[in-house]
Order: C-alpha cells, then structure tokens, then sequence
C-alpha cells in the first residue's frame, strides 16, 4: 500500500501579499510587465510571419498592446498607486517557448502555425490574468479600475478569436 508523503506548507516570503488589495497590486504589477514584455517580443514575431495577414495582426495586437500598458497605468492610478512592473516568471516562460518555436520550425507556413499557437498561449494567459483582476478590482470596489481591465480583457479576447480564425482559414493546413 503507496503512502502519501507529507508536504511541508510553504512558508510565505517576508513581503508577501497579506490582503487582497496587495494581491490585486501584485498581479497589475505583473501583468504590466508582462504587457511590456510583449512589446518588445511582437515585432520580431511579425518579422518571422510569412503570412500577410498574420503579420497585419501582430501589427494590430501592438498598438493594442501599447494601449494596454497606458490602460494599466491609469488603473494604477486610479487605486492611488505608483505604476510599477515586476517581472512576470509566466510571461517571460511563455516568450521564451514562442522564441524556440520560432527557431525550431521553418520559415513559412509552419513557422506562421508556431506563432499562432505561441501567441495564443499568450492571449489565454493574459484572459486568465485581466479577468482574475477585474474580479478582484469588482470585490474591492475599484470600478475605475474594474471598467479599465473590463476594456483589456474584451480586446484580448478578441485577439483570441483573431488568430483563431487565422489558423482556421488556411494556415493550419497549409502547414500540414
């Protein structure tokens, strides 16, 4: 008979979130990064696109994305905090998988699916993180805060069901 092992609880760092407003700032402070990140990371996915239409979309979801930083900014501001980012270890995961990917596949038509399929675990990620937020922003009564990630969350949704029906269109079979 397998016996289950213990696991010691882990033991929270000595600046660690003690309330839901500090958990709140923490994921605005991470999702900031990360949206900045992606800023960086958007242009050289849309160099190694091959597809018009794919590169048109990378090139729409940046100026989305710019939007989003100033949009996380003023939610900063509305809760009277300081716009601060702090490295987001999920998205820097995430741009690092989308950089093999593209390195790992040839140029064209596979490399366009790669990319797809890497952004869209960006998008999935930052629609877990913009709707966690706008629920902690709505249980806190930060509803300036909540319209603005509300906004966010709607684009990246959107994003989503962009490249969706890129990978649908033809590109998916094109790679096959």
């Amino acid at each position: 008979m397998a016996t289950k092992t213990q696991e010691k609880p882990i033991k929270a760092k000595a600046d660690a979130a003690k309330d839901l407003q500090e958990l709140f700032e923490d994921g605005l402070k991470d999702i900031l990064w990360a949206e900045k990140a992606l800023i960086k990371a958007l242009p050289k996915m849309e160099k190694n696109a091959s597809s018009k239409q794919l590169q048109t979309a990378i090139a729409g979801h940046l100026k989305e994305t710019q939007e989003h930083v100033n949009r996380l900014e003023e939610v900063f501001k509305s809760i009277g905090s300081k716009a601060t980012a702090e490295k987001c270890d999920a998205m820097q995961g995430l741009l690092d998988e989308g950089e093999s990917i593209m390195k790992e596949t040839q140029e064209g038509s596979v490399r366009d699916a790669g990319i797809i399929a890497a952004a869209q675990k960006v998008e999935h990620y930052e629609i877990a993180t913009y709707g966690t937020l706008a629920a902690f922003a709505k249980v806190l009564g930060h509803e300036e805060a909540l319209k603005l990630l509300l906004m966010t969350l709607e684009e990246e949704k959107a994003c989503d069901e962009k490249l969706t029906g890129l990978a649908d269109t033809n590109l998916n079979t094109k790679a096959k």
